[in-house]
């Protein structure tokens, strides 16, 4: 009879040892964290991802206290536990950040009290899922929308900031001309010239930062524009650089221009981190990103470029503020440089990433979609020409950026006329076709505010004169119709805020150009 019942008890322990064993298995197969807690906060039962999140191994976390596992950094973890199992009521969907051995961790917990068959709360049951990565998505998803709204009012800013421009540096050109140059009011001009195109180069940051520029992109081998770029943005540095740069490096598909401001940034970010000296090392490699690497960014083949300096670092308080715009913890910049390099690899369809820590230095990572597409040679845009007395026809809604464009075009030459609308130009242009003299040029704003811009306008034109030559002209820099002009019908493109210089150097290819 003893003998009888030992064995029951034996087969009785071994079906609750399988049972356990099998529940443990279920447990472990689950992605969530699941962990069960007695009255004194002990953990009695968890599963294989939890024991993961707190890098122990699995047995050594049971009869060990949250504070024993996680330290003061569970306090508010050890409040909720104490709540559920007071009240007895449950705590879900409650956002919880934990300091583990990966880092900071930010987990979605539910807290269920397990009763007994009295009623009575002995403990509590536990599922956590670590929405860290998703978090970060979402809160990158949310400052690239705050970004553009921000982007909207600068774009603006910059638009009407450059018109101002033109004005100053287009009479600042044309009173160089007036003067000798050994002479004292030339020198004054000369660094009145230096101060427009500083702030030139400030609107054109902030352009990119609100429309991003549509880059005219092309298969290119990034090898030697990273190198020139940094080195370039070096020189005169007490700091040297360091390249791994292999020969095998994927082409990427780019505007080299605006690539080469992204790595010109960037690596004067890292400069100025390293004031004392020291080496940035500028790394390139291939990389496929998959699904579960979970960077913002389709499945595919990608460029990576690193920039690592080594510098003082970014505190973790400042971290999540670096793409902001006008944000700088240094005593000199526009803190527009990283918000820059941001904008561009975004609308190259690519990643800019950073990781940081106080002392220890900063490393952006730069990802660009790889191409297949064999390298593009460069485009040989000629050199000006000397254009004969042409007449031109300037179109533009601000009466100073008109006034100054035919200063500009009556110094060089030319006679003028003027329209402050889309209308009013096809109508000039009508008149001259069918009575004459025609107009040799048609230089167009692009954007009139309540009017027919250049875009519009010169459609109507081609078809009125199929061969008529005109230049489109903007403040918004990065504008894709300055990017790809001929593709909507003008023969060449001038960027406000411009010199006379620039400005005939676009008026004679044009002028000289054969029908």
């Amino acid at each position: 009879m003893v003998s009888r019942r030992t064995e029951q008890l034996e087969e009785t322990k071994k079906t609750l040892q399988q049972k356990s064993e099998e529940l443990q298995i279920m447990l472990d197969a689950s992605p969530a964290m699941i962990f069960y807690m007695d009255r004194d906060n002990r953990y009695v039962r968890v599963n294989k991802a939890f024991a993961e999140l707190a890098g122990c191994p699995l047995r050594s976390i049971i009869g060990k206290t949250g504070r024993e596992l996680f330290g003061e950094n569970d306090s508010e973890f050890l409040v909720d536990v104490l709540q559920v199992i007071r009240t007895g009521k449950p705590i879900l969907n409650h956002l919880e950040t934990i300091k583990t051995k990966k880092g900071l961790r930010d987990l979605l917990v539910n807290k269920i009290p397990y009763r007994n068959i009295d009623g009575e709360t002995i403990g509590i049951i536990g599922f956590a899922l670590d929405v860290t990565e998703r978090r970060r998505l979402e809160e990158e998803h949310s400052k690239a929308s705050q970004l553009e709204s921000l982007g909207l009012l600068a774009g603006g800013i910059a638009h009407d900031f450059n018109n101002i421009l033109t004005a100053i540096l287009g009479n600042i050109s044309l009173g160089q001309t007036l003067v000798k140059k050994d002479e004292e009011i030339y020198r004054r001009l000369k660094e009145a010239e230096s101060a427009c195109l500083r702030a030139k180069d400030l609107t054109y940051q902030l352009l990119t930062f609100a429309v991003g520029g549509a880059p005219r992109k092309k298969a290119t081998s990034l090898r030697d524009l990273i190198r020139d770029s940094t080195l370039f943005s070096l020189s005169g540095s007490n700091v040297r650089c360091e390249f791994t740069l292999p020969d095998n490096l994927w082409r990427a598909e780019v505007d080299e221009n605006q690539i080469s401001r992204v790595i010109n940034n960037l690596v004067i970010n890292a400069n100025q981190a390293m004031s004392e000296g020291g080496t940035i090392q500028v790394r390139a490699e291939n990389v496929i990103v998959r699904a579960q690497d979970a960077l913002p960014l389709p499945s595919g083949k990608y460029l990576k470029i690193s920039i690592i300096d080594h510098g003082h670092g970014i505190s973790e308080e400042n971290l999540p503020k670096i793409f902001d715009p006008f944000f700088t913890t240094k005593e000199t910049g526009s803190g527009l440089g990283v918000t820059t390099a941001w904008s561009i690899v975004k609308r190259h369809s690519g990643h800019l990433g950073v990781k940081s820590s106080l002392g220890a230095g900063t490393t952006f990572d730069i990802y660009l979609p790889a191409s297949d597409e064999p390298p593009q040679k460069r485009e040989d845009a000629g050199r000006p020409g000397e254009a004969g007395q042409a007449r031109v026809l300037v179109m533009d809604d601000e009466t100073i950026v008109r006034n100054v464009a035919g200063k500009l075009l009556e110094h060089l030459g030319h006679r003028v006329e003027y329209a402050s609308h889309g209308q009013e130009v096809i109508d000039r242009f009508l008149e001259a076709e069918k009575n004459g003299p025609p107009f040799d040029l048609v230089i167009l704003d692009l954007t009139i505010p309540g009017g027919m811009g250049g875009k519009n306008t010169i459609e109507k034109l081609l078809e009125i004169n199929p061969k008529i030559k005109a230049i489109v002209s903007s403040g918004y820099s990065n504008d894709p119709v300055l990017a790809n002009f001929r593709e909507y019908g003008f023969r060449g493109a001038v960027i406000k805020p411009y010199n006379i210089e620039e400005f005939g150097n676009v008026l004679n290819l044009v002028l000289a150009e054969k029908e």
